[in-house]
């Protein structure tokens, strides 16, 4: 088939190369402009358009470019509204990962595991000018470890989802479309200020604030510090790694021996 791919982030890789292997001509790939990372503010550009030129394919970073007539259009975190011109020209798919219409948004695994759920799904669905609202082709579920981080459920999905696209792509007639049923909720990007972290909440809820965006920010004994692994130990919050303020990260035990024997104070 010859299609368009539309993708930015890290985790779309390999669903595109595994397309790419499949043996479909990929007539061009359009991604995310390059932008700065770090603290140099180095302008980099994604990681689709630097898997794209490292197999010699047209990249666009600006969807006014647009002007292709493909068979399929696949869309994956692309994090750019399709109008109607791509819309019009071809079937657009999308890999999106949670059980729709659950969870529809920009943030589908982060807020699945801020929730603690323990299962999820996998929908290669059409796209539709309404956010996420599009019939659904195929749907696989997968399971949520109760210490699986946003990262590890990434790169889970990674793999699924591009066994998903190659499987439908391979013979998309034999896959008919199904509306989505039920009552759609919605979900929102993260921020900084949801990883400070309130102590009254359960462990748990802590826990699953932590695995779901990386870190968690508090005080302890009156230093800033990112927590980075928790785990549940009893219904008890056990910290596992944390990062002081302008420290390297470390484990619980090194920085609790800096404290000298000191009462342990949360918060403050």
């Amino acid at each position: 088939m010859k299609l368009v791919l539309m993708g930015t982030n890290d985790f779309v890789v390999p669903m595109f190369n595994a397309i790419l292997n499949a043996g479909h001509e990929i007539l061009a790939v359009f991604t995310r402009a390059p932008k700065p990372v770090g603290r140099k503010h180095i302008i980099t550009p994604s990681p689709v358009n630097v898997w794209a030129e490292e197999h010699k394919l047209p990249v666009y970073t600006n969807i006014a470019d647009y002007n292709f007539t493909p068979d399929m259009v696949v869309v994956v975190s692309y994090g750019v509204i399709l109008r109607e011109n791509v819309l019009n020209s071809a079937l657009c798919i999308n890999i999106h990962p949670s059980d729709l219409p659950k969870y529809r948004g920009p943030s589908p695994i982060r807020t699945a595991i801020y929730n603690g759920d323990k299962k999820s799904a996998i929908c290669l669905m059409r796209i539709t000018p309404e956010l996420d609202a599009g019939d659904i082709y195929l749907r696989k579920e997968f399971d949520i470890g109760v210490n699986d981080t946003n990262a590890v459920v990434e790169k889970l999905v990674s793999s699924i989802g591009a066994e998903m696209l190659v499987e439908y792509l391979s013979n998309p007639s034999a896959y008919s479309p199904n509306p989505q049923i039920g009552e759609p909720t919605y979900t929102r990007k993260f921020t900084s200020a949801d990883e400070d972290i309130n102590w009254s909440r359960g462990a748990y809820a802590i826990h699953n604030q932590i695995r779901a965006l990386g870190a968690g920010r508090t005080k302890i004994n009156g230093i800033d510090v990112k927590i980075l692994e928790t785990h549940v130990d009893n219904g008890e919050l056990k910290i596992d790694r944390i990062q002081p303020n302008g420290k390297k990260p470390m484990d619980w035990k090194s920085f609790i021996n800096g404290l000298h024997g000191a009462e342990i104070i949360l918060g403050k």
